[in-house]
């Protein structure tokens, strides 16, 4: 997902949703019937239209309001029929996949939902193809046909990830009507045919969601949800501690989740085995400081993930060695590999290699309100300059103007955390490194986007893992980005709500219709 902040695993291994604390033996109770549960969380949403928004933020919203051909159940790793009856492949290949849509569907307008109405969704990504949206995870996608309710997705190549490409918010069906062909849609109004209705946008305070009684699918439709946005984990624990929400999601303090408490009997904490990792990428065009390859070589073998670890998120992080994280289908230890430990004076040599000025100096960024990205950012400049070999300029951005910097390359080097789009190792591939991924560092490689096109070959994933483990040699070789951490995920409910284990289970789907009083 989703950049950034934005969304695994072996034939695959499927990410456990773990409920600790004594909460089970609580009395069950009804005291809110139908009253609105609000959900806090410091997540952004950069736009209400999903062919401009490829972060978490948005992507969670769009699982609410909007409805995909198909979708994942709470811990699936294969996707479903949602707005579709059914979807295949065509004849065994993997050129060929068609889905036959509903015949039940509904906008809010009343308007019946075609096969016209999902052509246009995705050909419409791909025309507008946003600086921070989703037509990336559609580079495969040549053309659309539709027909009745049949719906054939021609392929340029064989790409056994397209359907869970389908499932996820860059394939939200949209009102052709309501949303313009090669433009986003402006304003705060959304039409789909998710559970929920948008009923109340405040943009960067509040969403207000009520169910949606024309809503057919997979799923069914929940209480009505009221999502906060908050500026900073700060401000979100403090929401929480003063019980102005019932339930806290991405992201508090690492100093308070370090010490949540999962035998206090007026809350409930779910820990999630999450695949949330955080790169750091460099700008590798030329005219970028960070152009040479010894230049990101030597800034590898200057980074310390364990003290970034430690003293910046109280070890609520574990740190990351590749770009594919841990327990996931070909993960392996490659920076750790090719960089096992500090050194300096390899990366000196590196330097004077590449015959640069010492210091290098280059510009840093990130979101502000990013979890603890200020923090993580001091500590990433201490560690560089405490060599003597770079001179690194930090400061922090806006959500939204932070995706536009890094989508036109006007900063050097930035870090962004990374939610997998999908339960396959593809997400950390082809979005991240391949060219013309979706974080833009620039980078192209012909062995890279070779492994992540023969990866794509296997309907059966676990065969992928070969090209995988020789894509993240590569990346190691050549640092286009570094690997820093990756993180279980954490939500905190009130011992009246149910459901909090659903908001997050590794294959990208926010479902607050889960949510419920107990």
């Amino acid at each position: 997902m989703r950049s950034v902040r934005m969304r695994i695993l072996v034939t695959l291994l499927v990410l456990a949703v773990v409920a600790v604390g004594g909460w089970q033996l609580l009395p069950s109770r009804d005291s809110g019937g139908g009253e609105t549960i609000t959900v806090g969380t410091t997540d952004t949403v950069t736009s209400l239209d999903p062919a401009g928004a490829y972060d978490a933020g948005s992507w969670a919203l769009f699982s609410n309001v909007f409805q995909s051909l198909l979708t994942y159940e709470p811990g699936g790793v294969s996707p479903v029929p949602d707005a579709a009856e059914s979807c295949s492949f065509a004849g065994g290949s993997l050129l060929t996949y068609t889905c036959e849509l509903r015949d039940d569907l509904t906008f809010d307008s009343g308007a019946e939902v075609t096969a016209e109405d999902v052509k246009y969704s995705f050909e419409r990504v791909k025309k507008i193809n946003s600086d921070v949206g989703p037509a990336s995870l559609f580079s495969t996608l040549k053309s659309v046909d539709a027909k009745g309710l049949k719906v054939t997705f021609h392929l340029s190549a064989p790409d056994a990830t397209f359907p869970f490409k389908v499932a996820t918010g860059a394939g939200s069906i949209v009102d052709h009507t309501r949303y313009p062909a090669d433009g986003l849609r402006v304003g705060s109004g959304v039409d789909g045919t998710g559970p929920y209705r948008l009923t109340r946008y405040t943009k960067g305070k509040k969403i207000l969601l009520s169910p949606n009684p024309r809503y057919q699918g997979a799923v069914s439709t929940g209480a009505p949800v009221e999502l906060r946005y908050y500026a900073d984990p700060e401000a979100l624990d403090k929401a929480w501690k003063a019980k102005e929400i019932k339930a806290a999601t991405r992201q508090l303090p690492p100093s308070v989740l370090a010490a949540l408490d999962t035998s206090d009997p007026e809350q409930r904490v779910y820990e999630a085995d999450g695949s949330e990792t955080r790169n750091l990428y460099f700008n590798t065009r030329s005219g970028s400081p960070l152009h040479a390859t010894e230049v990101r070589r030597a800034m590898a073998w200057l980074i310390d993930r364990e003290q970034l670890a430690a003293s910046v998120y109280d070890g609520t992080v574990e740190p990351l060695y590749s770009l594919i994280p841990t327990g996931i289908t070909g993960h392996t230890t490659s920076f750790f590999d090719s960089y096992p430990h500090r050194d300096a004076t390899k990366a000196r040599k590196l330097l004077e290699a590449a015959g640069v000025g010492i210091p290098v100096k280059f510009t840093y960024g990130y979101g502000v309100g990013s979890g603890a990205a200020a923090a993580e950012a001091e500590e990433l400049k201490r560690q560089l300059e405490a060599s003597g070999l770079f001179r690194v300029d930090v400061k922090g951005y806006e959500w939204t103007d932070f995706q536009k910097r890094w989508a036109t390359g006007k900063l050097d080097a930035y870090a962004v955390g990374w939610v997998a789009d999908y339960p396959d190792p593809d997400t950390f591939a082809g979005p991240l490194v391949g060219t013309g991924s979706t974080m833009n560092t620039g980078f192209s490689d012909k062995a890279v986007d070779k492994y992540i096109a023969g990866s794509r070959q296997f309907a059966d994933r676990s065969r992928a893992a070969g090209d995988f483990r020789d894509l993240q040699q590569v990346v190691a070789r050549e640092v286009p980005v570094v690997p820093l951490w990756q993180r279980k995920e954490y939500i905190v409910t009130s011992a009246d709500i149910g459901g909090g284990q659903f908001l997050a289970d590794g294959n990208g789907v926010f479902r607050l219709w889960k949510l419920d009083w107990i």
